[in-house]
């Protein structure tokens, strides 16, 4: 008789548990903490796109859409694209509308990777990025950014593609989760002259592109189309986190490839968030101002509170996130810092460090609350630092 050890993958011995959530579940079991742990927007989703959903229900699209997405969505994105960033999609061909931003880098990854392949992720990162090339095989080369100002260069670029063989792609995430740093025109211009230099692709999140504050927002696609796969969606912008509605487009060539793998993945997605999505992304720009609005004045309290408690804050140019050095009479423990705070000040924060090499000593803090739950947060930070 035939026996097999009973195993499950071991690729996943690689991945932990979100560390993320695991903070977040911590400080939100301590009562009247203040939490700014998950990047959530505050905010309910416009009440027209609400509506454009109740509709859908009474219509009855409880149906498969098309494993694209339904086309009035992909449209509606195409459009979307155009005019907010001179980027030209074909809704049939190049558009597909995935399950959350998620599940539309995992199937960029499975469509592109080979056992083996290197992919560039400049550092702190959101962990997804490298979970997503591990578990199809690939091998991350995470680039400490901490010197620049949080942004690749072409002098990393060059550095780490001379020190490695196998590159297949690089990930870029603009504006940064969980940094808040953003490129120029001109610094993603001169990253663009040097990417084109070698044969790789370019993993382009730029969920938070509608997220910024002053220059707008260039996407690396409009540089480098032929190459890039450009990774949208509604949660972030919309404040639709829960209907996990996200965009994947790239050049058609790619594209009949990435569909294969978002086939497999899902088959589809939800044709009620398709429906709600499509209205959202035509109609919802005066509703997104506003948050972005918001989120500017929150910023603009946090940031003098932690500098005058003792951190240090990059330049915070995009989405809504503070990535803060921990005053020196803390050390560099920023894990033991997150705890400590959150018991003692009441104030939960994520540490620096479970975002990677560069993020050690730091905190990341998201200013998606009320406005008032970031002027107390503040307070009570300040409050509680100079009491040591």
């Amino acid at each position: 008789m035939y026996y097999m050890a009973l195993t499950t993958n071991e690729l996943f011995s690689r991945i932990k548990p979100s560390q993320i959530r695991e903070f977040d579940e911590l400080f939100r079991s301590v009562e009247g903490c203040i939490p700014m742990t998950i990047g959530e927007p505050d905010f309910d989703m416009p009440e027209n796109v609400k509506q454009a959903a109740i509709k859908a229900i009474e219509d009855n699209a409880s149906h498969y859409a098309h494993t694209s997405g339904e086309i009035g969505v992909r449209k509606a994105v195409s459009a979307f694209l155009e005019k907010q960033y001179d980027l030209h999609y074909d809704p049939e061909t190049e558009i597909v509308m995935t399950v959350g931003a998620t599940e539309g880098l995992f199937a960029a990854a499975f469509g592109l990777l080979n056992p083996g392949d290197q992919v560039i992720i400049p550092s702190p990162y959101f962990p997804l990025y490298s979970y997503a090339v591990e578990l199809n095989r690939g091998e991350c080369i995470l680039v400490d950014t901490s010197d620049t100002g949080f942004l690749m260069t072409p002098e990393l670029l060059h550095k780490t593609m001379a020190e490695n063989k196998n590159v297949k792609a690089i990930f870029l995430n603009y504006p940064s989760n969980p940094t808040g740093a953003t490129y120029t025109k001109e610094e993603l211009t001169a990253l663009a002259d040097a990417i084109k230099q070698y044969d790789i692709f370019v993993l382009s999140d730029e969920i938070y592109s509608e997220i910024t504050y002053g220059e707008k927002h260039t996407s690396i696609a409009t540089l480098l189309r032929d190459r890039t796969i450009l990774f949208q969606g509604a949660s972030k912008a919309f404040a639709m986190t829960g209907w996990r509605v996200g965009v994947l487009a790239a050049d058609a060539k790619w594209m009949k490839t990435l569909f294969l793998a978002h086939q497999q993945l899902v088959t589809t997605g939800v044709t009620v968030s398709n429906r709600a999505a499509e209205e959202a992304f035509r109609n919802s720009a005066p509703d997104v101002e506003k948050m972005r609005s918001e989120y500017e004045k929150r910023r603009n309290i946090l940031v003098p509170a932690l500098q005058e408690a003792g951190f240090e804050v990059p330049a915070l140019k995009g989405a809504f996130y503070a990535f803060a050095k921990i005053p020196s009479k803390f050390g560099t423990d920023d894990k033991a810092f997150c705890r400590e705070i959150g018991m003692n000040a009441k104030v939960g924060m994520l540490p620096g460090s479970i975002f990677g090499p560069g993020g050690e000593g730091y905190v990341r803090m998201s200013y998606a609350l009320s406005t008032d739950m970031v002027a107390e947060a503040a307070e009570r930070l300040k409050t509680y630092i100079a009491s040591k």
